[in-house]
Protein backbone atom coordinates (compact mmCIF):
# COMPACT_ATOMS: atom_id res chain seq x y z
CA UNK A 1 0.00 0.00 0.00
CA UNK A 2 2.84 2.43 0.88
CA UNK A 3 5.66 0.71 -0.97
CA UNK A 4 6.96 4.03 -2.35
CA UNK A 5 7.04 5.66 1.08
CA UNK A 6 10.29 6.26 2.96
CA UNK A 7 10.06 6.77 6.72
CA UNK A 8 12.89 7.81 9.03
CA UNK A 9 12.24 6.80 12.64
CA UNK A 10 14.50 8.45 15.23
CA UNK A 11 12.04 7.94 18.07
CA UNK A 12 12.49 5.61 21.02
CA UNK A 13 10.44 3.57 23.51
CA UNK A 14 6.88 2.76 22.33
CA UNK A 15 4.67 5.47 20.83
CA UNK A 16 6.95 6.68 18.03
CA UNK A 17 8.41 3.29 17.08
CA UNK A 18 4.94 1.78 16.89
CA UNK A 19 4.02 4.42 14.29
CA UNK A 20 7.10 3.44 12.30
CA UNK A 21 6.11 -0.22 12.54
CA UNK A 22 2.61 0.65 11.32
CA UNK A 23 4.01 2.12 8.10
CA UNK A 24 6.50 -0.75 7.75
CA UNK A 25 3.66 -3.26 7.89
CA UNK A 26 1.90 -1.30 5.14
CA UNK A 27 4.94 -1.74 2.90
CA UNK A 28 6.93 1.45 3.51
CA UNK A 29 10.70 1.47 3.81
CA UNK A 30 11.29 2.34 7.46
CA UNK A 31 14.78 3.19 8.69
CA UNK A 32 15.23 3.27 12.45
CA UNK A 33 18.17 5.41 13.54
CA UNK A 34 19.77 4.85 16.93
CA UNK A 35 22.75 6.36 18.71
CA UNK A 36 25.73 3.98 18.39
CA UNK A 37 26.45 4.04 22.12
CA UNK A 38 22.97 4.74 23.47
CA UNK A 39 20.48 2.80 21.35
CA UNK A 40 16.76 2.62 22.03
CA UNK A 41 16.52 2.10 25.79
CA UNK A 42 13.85 -0.59 25.38
CA UNK A 43 16.52 -2.95 24.07
CA UNK A 44 17.57 -3.25 27.73
CA UNK A 45 14.06 -3.57 29.20
CA UNK A 46 14.16 -7.31 29.82
CA UNK A 47 12.26 -9.64 32.06
CA UNK A 48 14.00 -12.33 34.07
CA UNK A 49 13.24 -14.93 31.37
CA UNK A 50 15.12 -13.08 28.60
CA UNK A 51 18.76 -13.36 27.54
CA UNK A 52 20.85 -10.83 29.44
CA UNK A 53 23.55 -10.47 26.77
CA UNK A 54 21.16 -10.04 23.84
CA UNK A 55 20.73 -6.73 22.00
CA UNK A 56 17.01 -7.47 21.71
CA UNK A 57 14.21 -7.51 24.25
CA UNK A 58 10.59 -8.56 23.87
CA UNK A 59 9.56 -4.96 24.65
CA UNK A 60 11.75 -3.61 21.84
CA UNK A 61 10.47 -6.32 19.49
CA UNK A 62 6.83 -5.40 20.15
CA UNK A 63 7.04 -2.15 18.16
CA UNK A 64 10.02 -2.70 15.87
CA UNK A 65 9.28 -4.89 12.89
CA UNK A 66 10.36 -4.83 9.25
CA UNK A 67 12.71 -1.92 9.87
CA UNK A 68 16.26 -1.24 8.74
CA UNK A 69 18.65 -0.21 11.52
CA UNK A 70 21.33 2.46 11.23
CA UNK A 71 23.59 3.85 13.95
CA UNK A 72 24.19 7.60 13.77
CA UNK A 73 25.37 10.12 16.35
CA UNK A 74 23.67 13.45 15.66
CA UNK A 75 26.32 15.16 17.79
CA UNK A 76 28.79 14.22 15.07
CA UNK A 77 28.85 16.57 12.10
CA UNK A 78 29.82 13.67 9.83
CA UNK A 79 26.88 11.55 10.98
CA UNK A 80 24.55 14.54 10.81
CA UNK A 81 25.42 14.99 7.14
CA UNK A 82 24.50 11.34 6.53
CA UNK A 83 21.25 11.88 8.42
CA UNK A 84 20.34 14.96 6.40
CA UNK A 85 21.04 13.06 3.19
CA UNK A 86 18.48 10.46 4.27
CA UNK A 87 15.96 13.21 5.01
CA UNK A 88 16.32 14.76 1.57
CA UNK A 89 14.54 11.78 0.01
CA UNK A 90 12.28 10.87 2.94
CA UNK A 91 8.53 11.25 3.15
CA UNK A 92 8.07 11.07 6.93
CA UNK A 93 10.28 11.73 9.95
CA UNK A 94 9.16 10.39 13.34
CA UNK A 95 10.77 11.79 16.49
CA UNK A 96 10.22 12.22 20.22
CA UNK A 97 13.11 14.46 21.26
CA UNK A 98 12.95 17.08 23.98
CA UNK A 99 12.19 20.50 22.51
CA UNK A 100 15.72 21.73 23.26
CA UNK A 101 17.19 18.80 21.31
CA UNK A 102 15.60 19.95 18.06
CA UNK A 103 17.62 23.16 18.37
CA UNK A 104 20.70 21.28 19.55
CA UNK A 105 20.66 18.94 16.55
CA UNK A 106 19.51 21.55 14.03
CA UNK A 107 16.17 19.89 13.40
CA UNK A 108 13.91 22.92 13.73
CA UNK A 109 10.91 23.08 11.43
CA UNK A 110 12.40 25.78 9.18
CA UNK A 111 15.60 23.77 8.72
CA UNK A 112 13.72 20.63 7.72
CA UNK A 113 11.48 22.56 5.34
CA UNK A 114 14.49 24.06 3.57
CA UNK A 115 16.07 20.63 3.36
CA UNK A 116 12.99 18.84 2.06
CA UNK A 117 9.76 20.85 1.57
CA UNK A 118 7.77 17.63 1.09
CA UNK A 119 8.89 16.11 4.39
CA UNK A 120 6.16 15.38 6.94
CA UNK A 121 7.52 15.53 10.47
CA UNK A 122 5.61 13.65 13.16
CA UNK A 123 6.71 14.80 16.63
CA UNK A 124 5.75 13.36 19.99
CA UNK A 125 6.25 15.26 23.25
CA UNK A 126 5.29 14.50 26.81
CA UNK A 127 3.69 17.72 27.97
CA UNK A 128 3.76 19.95 24.88
CA UNK A 129 6.20 21.53 22.46
CA UNK A 130 7.49 24.04 25.01
CA UNK A 131 8.15 21.53 27.79
CA UNK A 132 11.33 19.50 28.26
CA UNK A 133 9.79 17.48 31.06
CA UNK A 134 10.67 13.78 30.79
CA UNK A 135 7.49 11.77 30.27
CA UNK A 136 6.87 8.06 30.59
CA UNK A 137 3.49 6.39 30.28
CA UNK A 138 3.24 5.87 34.04
CA UNK A 139 3.66 9.61 34.69
CA UNK A 140 0.96 10.43 32.15
CA UNK A 141 -1.43 7.89 33.64
CA UNK A 142 -0.79 9.53 37.01
CA UNK A 143 -1.26 13.14 35.92
CA UNK A 144 -4.14 12.71 33.48
CA UNK A 145 -6.48 11.07 35.98
CA UNK A 146 -6.30 7.52 34.66
CA UNK A 147 -4.65 6.07 37.77
CA UNK A 148 -7.10 7.86 40.05
CA UNK A 149 -10.03 5.96 38.50
CA UNK A 150 -8.26 2.61 38.08
CA UNK A 151 -8.38 0.09 40.91
CA UNK A 152 -10.68 -0.30 43.88
CA UNK A 153 -11.66 2.28 46.47
CA UNK A 154 -9.84 0.37 49.17
CA UNK A 155 -6.60 0.18 47.14
CA UNK A 156 -4.08 2.74 45.99
CA UNK A 157 -4.46 4.08 42.44
CA UNK A 158 -3.22 1.55 39.88
CA UNK A 159 -1.66 2.02 36.48
CA UNK A 160 -2.90 -0.02 33.56
CA UNK A 161 -0.53 -2.90 32.73
CA UNK A 162 -0.14 -1.76 29.12
CA UNK A 163 1.40 1.61 28.22
CA UNK A 164 -2.02 2.72 27.02
CA UNK A 165 -1.22 6.44 26.76
CA UNK A 166 1.68 5.61 24.44
CA UNK A 167 -0.60 3.38 22.36
CA UNK A 168 -3.28 6.06 22.09
CA UNK A 169 -0.71 8.75 21.26
CA UNK A 170 0.63 6.58 18.47
CA UNK A 171 -2.87 6.32 17.01
CA UNK A 172 -3.27 10.10 17.18
CA UNK A 173 0.02 10.58 15.35
CA UNK A 174 -0.89 8.01 12.70
CA UNK A 175 -4.10 9.90 12.02
CA UNK A 176 -2.25 13.20 11.73
CA UNK A 177 0.37 11.73 9.40
CA UNK A 178 -2.21 10.09 7.16
CA UNK A 179 -4.11 13.38 6.87
CA UNK A 180 -0.84 15.17 6.01
CA UNK A 181 -0.05 12.56 3.36
CA UNK A 182 -3.49 13.01 1.86
CA UNK A 183 -3.10 16.79 1.84
CA UNK A 184 0.37 16.53 0.30
CA UNK A 185 -1.16 14.81 -2.72
CA UNK A 186 -2.70 18.19 -3.56
CA UNK A 187 -0.14 20.66 -2.24
CA UNK A 188 3.16 18.76 -2.62
CA UNK A 189 4.15 20.36 0.71
CA UNK A 190 4.90 18.61 3.98
CA UNK A 191 3.58 19.39 7.43
CA UNK A 192 4.76 19.41 11.02
CA UNK A 193 2.47 17.20 13.11
CA UNK A 194 2.82 17.42 16.88
CA UNK A 195 1.10 15.15 19.39
CA UNK A 196 1.59 15.32 23.15
CA UNK A 197 1.10 12.41 25.48
CA UNK A 198 -0.68 14.67 27.96
CA UNK A 199 -3.32 16.01 25.55
CA UNK A 200 -3.88 12.53 24.18
CA UNK A 201 -4.42 11.18 27.68
CA UNK A 202 -6.91 13.88 28.66
CA UNK A 203 -8.78 13.54 25.35
CA UNK A 204 -9.05 9.80 26.02
CA UNK A 205 -10.99 10.26 29.25
CA UNK A 206 -14.13 10.53 27.06
CA UNK A 207 -17.25 9.61 29.11
CA UNK A 208 -15.40 9.90 32.44
CA UNK A 209 -14.49 13.47 31.52
CA UNK A 210 -18.04 14.32 30.44
CA UNK A 211 -19.44 12.81 33.63
CA UNK A 212 -17.30 15.15 35.72
CA UNK A 213 -17.76 18.19 33.48
CA UNK A 214 -21.55 17.84 33.51
CA UNK A 215 -22.13 16.79 37.13
CA UNK A 216 -19.00 17.91 39.04
CA UNK A 217 -18.78 14.36 40.43
CA UNK A 218 -15.20 13.15 40.74
CA UNK A 219 -15.13 9.47 39.65
CA UNK A 220 -14.22 6.88 42.28
CA UNK A 221 -12.16 3.76 41.77
CA UNK A 222 -14.67 0.98 41.16
CA UNK A 223 -12.50 -1.70 39.59
CA UNK A 224 -14.01 -3.28 36.48
CA UNK A 225 -17.46 -1.89 37.17
CA UNK A 226 -19.01 0.62 34.79
CA UNK A 227 -20.05 3.83 36.56
CA UNK A 228 -23.38 4.06 34.74
CA UNK A 229 -24.29 0.51 33.61
CA UNK A 230 -25.16 -2.60 35.65
CA UNK A 231 -24.53 -5.45 35.57
CA UNK A 232 -21.35 -4.49 33.73
CA UNK A 233 -17.90 -5.59 34.86
CA UNK A 234 -18.89 -7.63 37.91
CA UNK A 235 -16.87 -10.87 38.04
CA UNK A 236 -18.78 -14.12 38.44
CA UNK A 237 -17.51 -17.64 39.11
CA UNK A 238 -19.02 -20.57 37.19
CA UNK A 239 -19.65 -24.14 38.33
CA UNK A 240 -16.08 -25.22 37.52
CA UNK A 241 -14.51 -22.10 38.99
CA UNK A 242 -13.94 -20.19 35.74
CA UNK A 243 -14.43 -16.42 35.77
CA UNK A 244 -16.84 -14.60 33.47
CA UNK A 245 -18.26 -11.11 33.16
CA UNK A 246 -21.32 -9.56 31.52
CA UNK A 247 -21.83 -6.20 29.77
CA UNK A 248 -25.59 -5.74 29.98
CA UNK A 249 -26.38 -2.50 28.20
CA UNK A 250 -30.16 -2.63 27.76
CA UNK A 251 -33.36 -3.72 29.50
CA UNK A 252 -33.89 -6.40 26.85
CA UNK A 253 -30.47 -7.91 27.51
CA UNK A 254 -31.13 -7.79 31.25
CA UNK A 255 -34.46 -9.58 30.92
CA UNK A 256 -32.94 -12.29 28.71
CA UNK A 257 -30.12 -12.85 31.21
CA UNK A 258 -32.25 -13.14 34.32
CA UNK A 259 -34.68 -15.49 32.54
CA UNK A 260 -31.76 -17.74 31.63
CA UNK A 261 -30.53 -17.63 35.22
CA UNK A 262 -33.96 -18.49 36.62
CA UNK A 263 -34.36 -15.10 38.28
CA UNK A 264 -37.65 -14.15 36.61
CA UNK A 265 -38.95 -12.47 39.77
CA UNK A 266 -36.38 -9.73 39.27
CA UNK A 267 -38.17 -8.46 36.14
CA UNK A 268 -40.74 -6.57 38.23
CA UNK A 269 -38.55 -5.99 41.25
CA UNK A 270 -38.64 -2.22 41.96
CA UNK A 271 -34.91 -2.28 42.78
CA UNK A 272 -33.98 -3.33 39.23
CA UNK A 273 -36.65 -1.90 36.92
CA UNK A 274 -34.28 0.49 35.13
CA UNK A 275 -30.58 0.59 34.40
CA UNK A 276 -30.14 3.51 36.80
CA UNK A 277 -31.82 1.54 39.59
CA UNK A 278 -29.61 -1.44 38.79
CA UNK A 279 -26.55 0.80 39.15
CA UNK A 280 -27.79 2.04 42.54
CA UNK A 281 -28.51 -1.51 43.74
CA UNK A 282 -25.75 -3.31 41.86
CA UNK A 283 -24.24 -5.14 44.86
CA UNK A 284 -27.50 -6.88 45.72
CA UNK A 285 -28.07 -7.67 42.05
CA UNK A 286 -24.57 -9.11 41.66
CA UNK A 287 -25.06 -11.42 44.64
CA UNK A 288 -28.26 -12.82 43.13
CA UNK A 289 -26.61 -13.34 39.74
CA UNK A 290 -23.62 -15.08 41.34
CA UNK A 291 -25.88 -17.59 43.11
CA UNK A 292 -27.33 -18.56 39.73
CA UNK A 293 -24.10 -18.48 37.70
CA UNK A 294 -22.29 -20.87 40.03
CA UNK A 295 -24.80 -23.58 39.05
CA UNK A 296 -23.86 -23.32 35.34
CA UNK A 297 -20.75 -24.19 33.33
CA UNK A 298 -18.76 -21.60 31.46
CA UNK A 299 -19.39 -23.42 28.18
CA UNK A 300 -23.15 -23.40 28.68
CA UNK A 301 -23.17 -19.70 29.53
CA UNK A 302 -20.95 -18.71 26.61
CA UNK A 303 -22.92 -20.76 24.10
CA UNK A 304 -26.22 -19.39 25.38
CA UNK A 305 -24.88 -15.82 25.32
CA UNK A 306 -23.71 -16.26 21.74
CA UNK A 307 -27.06 -17.61 20.61
CA UNK A 308 -28.96 -14.83 22.38
CA UNK A 309 -26.65 -11.90 21.57
CA UNK A 310 -25.75 -11.27 25.21
CA UNK A 311 -22.29 -9.70 25.79
CA UNK A 312 -20.48 -12.23 27.98
CA UNK A 313 -16.73 -12.74 28.33
CA UNK A 314 -14.62 -15.57 29.67
CA UNK A 315 -11.72 -13.98 31.57
CA UNK A 316 -8.55 -15.47 30.08
CA UNK A 317 -4.86 -15.20 30.78
CA UNK A 318 -2.46 -14.27 27.97
CA UNK A 319 -1.58 -17.92 27.27
CA UNK A 320 -5.24 -18.73 26.79
CA UNK A 321 -5.65 -15.72 24.50
CA UNK A 322 -2.98 -16.98 22.11
CA UNK A 323 -4.45 -20.47 22.02
CA UNK A 324 -7.22 -18.87 19.95
CA UNK A 325 -6.74 -19.14 16.20
CA UNK A 326 -7.85 -15.55 15.62
CA UNK A 327 -5.11 -14.30 17.97
CA UNK A 328 -2.55 -16.64 16.39
CA UNK A 329 -3.20 -15.00 13.02
CA UNK A 330 -2.08 -11.64 14.44
CA UNK A 331 1.43 -12.84 15.37
CA UNK A 332 4.34 -11.57 13.25
CA UNK A 333 7.85 -13.07 13.45
CA UNK A 334 11.20 -11.69 12.37
CA UNK A 335 14.87 -12.36 13.07
CA UNK A 336 16.62 -9.26 14.50
CA UNK A 337 20.30 -9.41 15.44
CA UNK A 338 20.15 -13.20 15.18
CA UNK A 339 17.21 -13.43 17.60
CA UNK A 340 13.84 -14.83 16.58
CA UNK A 341 11.37 -12.15 17.64
CA UNK A 342 7.61 -12.17 17.84
CA UNK A 343 4.94 -9.51 18.26
CA UNK A 344 1.34 -8.87 17.37
CA UNK A 345 0.59 -6.82 14.28
CA UNK A 346 -0.11 -3.10 14.62
CA UNK A 347 -2.86 -3.40 12.01
CA UNK A 348 -6.24 -4.86 12.88
CA UNK A 349 -8.29 -3.31 10.06
CA UNK A 350 -9.08 -5.11 6.82
CA UNK A 351 -9.49 -3.50 3.41
CA UNK A 352 -11.50 -5.23 0.70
Amino acid sequence: MFTQLKVIDISTVLAGPSVGMFFAELGAEVIKIEHPNHPDVTRSWKGSEELGNSTISSYFSSVNYKKKYISLDLNSEYDKISFFELLKNADILISNFKSSDYVKFGLECKVLKSLNPKLIHGRISGFGSNSDRVAYDLILQAESGFMSINGLNETDPIKMPVALIDVLTAHQLKEGLLIALLEREKTNIGRDIHVSLYKTAVCSLVNQASSYLMTNRIPNRIGSLHPSIAPYGEIFKTKEGELITFAIGSNLQFEKLIRKLGLIKLINNPLFLTNQLRVINRSELANLIQQAVELLSVKELLNWSLDNHIPCGHIKNIKEVFQNQSAQELIRTEVIDGIQTKRVTSISFEIE
